[in-house]
């Protein structure tokens, strides 16, 4: 199994840090707030917190935090995250929901790509899911996909594991740039929130037909 810090004390870290460690990995929380880092790794029970600035112990570092601070993070880390996996799961959607605060014909994941050192490899994951859907899990019987993009085929692979040992279906749709495809995913997500579904309690995935 796997080796996750994940940054970060939201919604989004406690479900991702909750299924990886029934999926028998190890987990370190790292938040801001040494307290509420604490407080998250009781409630999980077996995770261990680690100290802000630091050196992240997990091969796999995971930035769940807002997009506004994606960037900063990782250069705060700087060489500390030589040849570890960074996963975005990052949106970095306007404030009036209608677009990005990306440059145009970038991505969240691409800005943050230039922030890492040369040895870490970035990969877009998670972004499409729901915080809550991804604590509950497979629904009616199939598991939910993880659509991720990356540039390294090996940390792609080692991600890949990693969300199978979650209990969801990972499915790569290609290069880095392909986090552009990704966020706008995302975008989607919340103009049917806003003007067709009117709740969060849905996912979307691929059905393949025989």
């Amino acid at each position: 199994m796997s080796s996750i810090s994940i940054v970060g004390l939201g919604n989004m870290a406690g479900a991702l840090a909750d299924r990886a460690l029934a999926g028998g990995n190890a987990v370190e929380i790292i938040g801001r707030d040494p307290a509420k880092a604490q407080e998250l790794a009781a409630a999980l029970g077996d995770a261990t917190v680690g100290a802000a600035g630091a050196a992240p112990a997990g091969d796999i570092v995971v930035l769940a935090v807002p997009y506004a601070n994606a960037a900063a993070v990782v250069r705060k880390y700087g060489d500390a995250l030589q040849g570890k996996v960074i996963i975005d799961i990052t949106n970095p959607v306007s404030p009036d929901l209608q677009g990005f605060v990306t440059p145009d014909g970038s991505s969240g994941a691409q800005e943050i790509a230039k922030a890492a050192p040369a040895g870490a490899h970035v990969v877009k994951a998670f972004n499409t899911l729901f915080s809550h859907v991804l604590a509950a899990g497979p629904a009616e019987g199939r598991p939910l996909d993880v659509f991720i993009a990356g540039d390294d085929a090996r940390a792609k692979t080692r991600v890949s594991a990693f969300i199978e040992s979650l209990g969801l279906r990972p499915l790569d749709t290609g290069q880095l740039a392909m986090a552009r495809a990704l966020e706008n995913v995302g975008l989607l997500q919340l103009g049917l929130v806003a003007h067709s579904v009117k709740h969060t309690n849905f996912f979307l995935g691929v059905s393949i037909l025989g």
